[in-house]
């Protein structure tokens, strides 16, 4: 198992990022909350990483923060709960949020994540409700061509498609969301909020 990889950030096209681990490039999918707090693509990054391992594929997540691995790990427990929707729900709210959202049974909260109906929404917070008390706040590559930039804009939509929001969402969403010179992580930052609203 993969628990940790420390290197250099070398493409960031959310959610899927290119580390370079002593000259070896690991694809990383990782949740918006820790793209977010990412240095600029060039600088040395520090990640906790969970590695899935199906017929398939063998895919790396990658987490800015233990507590987020954590949550994570709990959440593709649940049953109807896999990665995708996982890192949908902690691109969506922080790690104290969730708790927060768990403690008070705020189920309409977890249905505006993508891949979140209501009954899966109740019975995350049925399963999770038992571990809230000592946990939380106590205790998709790019669509562009290659060698052609893309727009922030179009990186943008691409990451929200990934993230599982419709793509005629994804274009209400980032419209609304969308001034000049935004980059793309607070193009899909503002979205989110937006979406959870």
């Amino acid at each position: 198992m993969i628990g940790r990889l420390s290197g250099r950030l070398i493409g960031k096209h959310p959610p899927m990022l290119l580390i370079d681990v002593h000259g070896v490039g690991y694809e990383v999918e990782a949740p918006m909350s820790t793209i977010f707090q990412l240095p600029p693509v060039g600088e040395a990054i520090v990640l906790e990483t969970h590695l899935v391992v199906r017929e398939d594929a063998q895919l790396l997540f990658g987490f800015g923060t233990a507590a987020e691995k954590v949550l994570f790990r709990a959440l593709i427990r649940i049953s109807g709960i896999g990665p995708k929707v996982a890192l949908a729900i902690l691109s969506g709210v922080s790690v104290d949020e969730f708790w927060n959202t768990v403690r008070s049974g705020d189920a309409a909260r977890l249905v505006k994540v993508p891949g979140i109906g209501k009954k899966t929404a109740e019975r995350l917070l049925v399963e999770m409700r038992d571990k809230a008390g000592g946990v939380g706040g106590e205790g998709l590559v790019s669509m562009a061509v290659p060698g052609v930039a893309a727009t922030p804009l179009a990186e943008a939509r691409a990451a929200l498609e990934a993230l599982g929001y419709k793509p005629a969402e994804v274009q209400r969403l980032t419209d609304a969301a969308y001034k000049e010179g935004m980059s793309v992580e607070q193009i899909v930052q503002e979205a989110l909020k937006r979406a959870l609203r």
